[in-house]
């Protein structure tokens, strides 16, 4: 008895669907839903929003590739300066040391390294190595590795803009298009899904286009910072052992 009392309650619910559908099949029948029918479909204020994401995918696809080139010769040229560089201090050849951290113009470790075998031959060669000459030596590695990790760093900070504002970017759009649509409902006077169902398509292209934006910034972003983080190590651990080299030397 509940059973077809229920039955009898929900019977009119297929052919109210049915109708709704039915009735908003004429407004949904102007345009398609494919992404290019959708992006010709949308507002400007969506147009000027797709073109801001697709300038930040530009701009963050160039800072990637520069990042990864430039880590990358950074990586190589380091590993072929370092043997050579230590090589040449172990001998006592402080200018041979020099003429190889030249030419190694890309990597992280020589250029700090050269900032600190200059600033120590320039109070000359010969003589007894005081402790201002190795003090000086420090900070000039320890300005020397400031400046090297802000290159490092070069670009990094756009990415991780990119990353955190492309989905709200996107989500703007996204509400802009449902109110749009939701003054087309109020101007055809149809309350069918159809009537809104091609205006909440186009808006929601906007926070994918946010998303698929954001997504790649946001993982090469924390990619990179490790890189950096693992090259700072590598920049600490060469001025500390180049400071010894200079405290050994001035025990001799």
């Amino acid at each position: 008895m509940i059973l077809a009392h229920a039955a009898a309650n929900f019977a009119h619910i297929p052919a109210s669907l049915g109708m709704f559908f039915q009735d908003a099949a004429p407004a949904s029948s102007g345009g398609g839903f494919s992404l290019l029918d959708m992006l010709k479909h949308m507002g400007w204020i969506d147009d000027v929003i797709v073109a801001i994401l697709f300038i930040m995918s530009i701009w963050s696809l160039a800072v990637m590739i520069d990042r990864a080139l430039y880590f990358s010769a950074a990586r190589s040229q380091s590993r072929e300066f370092a043997p050579k560089v230590a090589g040449a201090l172990k001998d006592g050849r402080l200018d041979e040391g020099i003429k190889v951290a030249d030419r190694a113009k890309k990597s992280h470790l020589a250029e700090v390294v050269t900032a600190g075998l200059q600033e120590f031959r320039s109070y000359g060669s010969g003589g007894t190595i005081t402790d201002e000459q190795i003090e000086s030596s420090k900070r000039a590695l320890e300005r020397s590795e400031a400046i090297v990790h802000a290159k490092l760093k070069r670009g990094l900070g756009s990415l991780a803009t990119i990353g955190s504002t492309a989905p709200f970017i996107g989500l703007l759009g996204t509400v802009v298009g449902i109110l749009h649509a939701f003054q087309e409902i109020a101007t055809q006077k149809t309350a069918g899904i159809g009537a809104v169902a091609g205006g909440i398509s186009e808006a929601l292209v906007t926070t994918a286009l946010g998303l698929l934006v954001a997504i790649p910034a946001v993982m090469t972003f924390n990619y990179f910072s490790n890189k950096v983080e693992s090259f700072d190590v590598e920049m600490d651990n060469s001025s500390s052992e180049l400071v010894d080299y200079f405290i050994k030397q001035s025990q001799r």
